[in-house]
């Protein structure tokens, strides 16, 4: 199922305008703001395939830093040169947006931060990184989706559902609780399986909804035959040529631009998990250039995109990208890196309380290193999102630590991170 947005506008008309199968959101009730006047929205970006945090976020004021990560090291000279964060950290070239963001102090890092999860298995990490468990081999529901399941009955946020971007729903916001799947035109979807999803989960909650639902899903099928409008192309022969898929900088923009788009609506949802793939950069990886920051600039022009379609929403809303692990401190034979450990968390939003590098660094000494080839983890990426959570909407430390997170009462959320 594709979802055809057009011109960005905080309302349920515009909702109901910008395609067919959001019609239905016109039905949702319409809820009242929090007394504070505060709406928050959290949104999450898994990066699959594991980020080199040292090439993202570079150490550069650590002496040992340039001649552990070699050629692909970030620098603060030179033709493509770093963009400094603080007198000991600078984010990589290919992201400016969140270097302005960072010193508009609506960006931060969690450097050196890993999950529980020790091997360096893609499968496994990705399974503990996005349900939430210790250890791997629960596949069932994600920690996003406990966390709404886990608001009071009646809260907004709960009623209003998760969001899932891409051509499947992303594990982390797999569950009980209600989410509506969204897959940019350019993406390829198995064949009716978003649109029975959402249906299914509407005509046993509400049949005059799902009635609506489905006469919006057949509007959007008629207007994808006649408008392709800005998100693909159209060539003589009447194929449309896609943007990109999520493993693309162009892919990653045009899934933040729709995902904007339903996340600002009022009635829209608060929540939102999205998948960007491509990260495992074994070969030819490259640093200030090259694979690794083309993916990188794609990630910061979904900022972007997010920035400039959330409005006035963005002042309220927090975004945190994360991924299964680090890479090797080293750089290997074929100018990349292997699967690691410790990596960067990456925040961003108006709510975020930016300008910093949450770092206890640990060093890069070959003493330093995990295992002696990896950065090694001093921050634990369920402390970083229990403290979001935590601070957006009210979870408890005793809920977070038992159904959202289960078996991590001893992780602490990490505090402050909203302004």
């Amino acid at each position: 199922m594709s979802l055809l947005c057009e011109t960005p506008h905080p309302s349920r008309r515009a909702v109901l305008m910008t395609g067919g199968a959001l019609f239905a959101w016109a039905y949702l009730p319409r809820f009242a703001r929090a007394a504070d006047n505060r709406d928050p929205r959290l949104i999450v970006i898994v990066l699959r395939g594991a980020l080199d945090g040292l090439s993202a976020v570079g150490p550069v004021g650590d002496p040992d830093y340039a001649g552990l990560h070699g050629d692909i090291a970030l620098s603060l000279t030179g033709p493509h040169a770093a963009l400094p964060l603080d007198g000991f950290f600078a984010v990589n070239p290919a992201m400016p947006v969140f270097a302005r963001l960072f010193k508009d102090k609506q960006a931060a890092v969690v450097h050196a931060a890993a999950t529980g999860y020790r091997e360096r298995s893609h499968f496994d990490g990705q399974d503990v990184l996005e349900s939430g468990f210790a250890g791997p081999g629960h596949v069932a529901t994600g920690w996003l989706n406990r966390a709404l399941e886990s608001l009071p009955a009646g809260e907004r946020v709960a009623t209003l559902g998760g969001l899932a971007v891409g051509p499947s729903t992303p594990l982390v916001i797999r569950g009980a609780a209600p989410v509506l799947g969204w897959a940019p035109q350019s993406l390829p979807a198995p064949a009716g399986d978003l649109a029975a999803r959402v249906l299914d989960l509407y005509q046993h909650r509400d049949p005059v909804l799902a009635v609506a639902l489905q006469k919006g899903l057949d509007a959007d099928r008629m207007a994808l035959d006649d408008q392709i409008g800005g998100n693909a192309t159209k060539p003589k022969g009447g194929a449309m040529k896609p943007r990109g898929g999520l493993d693309s900088a162009a892919g990653m923009r045009q899934a933040a631009q729709g995902a904007a788009k339903l996340i600002a609506a009022d009635d829209g949802p608060r929540v939102a998990a999205l998948a960007f793939d491509g990260w495992d950069t074994h070969v030819n990886e490259g640093g200030a250039t090259g694979r690794l920051a083309t993916l990188l600039g794609g990630l910061d022009g979904a900022f972007e995109e997010f920035e400039k379609g959330l409005g006035e929403r963005w002042k309220d809303t927090a975004i945190v990208a994360i991924t299964e692990f680090g890479r090797t401190a080293r750089i290997n034979g074929t100018v990349g890196t292997d699967h690691g450990t410790g990596t960067v968390a990456l925040l961003a939003g108006g709510a975020i309380r930016g300008g910093r590098v949450i770092a206890d660094w640990p060093g890069l000494k070959p003493a330093q290193l995990y295992e002696q080839r990896d950065l090694a983890p001093t921050s634990d990426v369920r402390a970083v999102l229990k403290g979001l959570l935590a601070d957006q909407f009210g979870l408890s430390a005793a809920v977070l630590g038992d159904k959202v997170f289960p078996e991590s009462a001893a992780v602490k959320p990490m505090r402050d991170l909203i302004a």
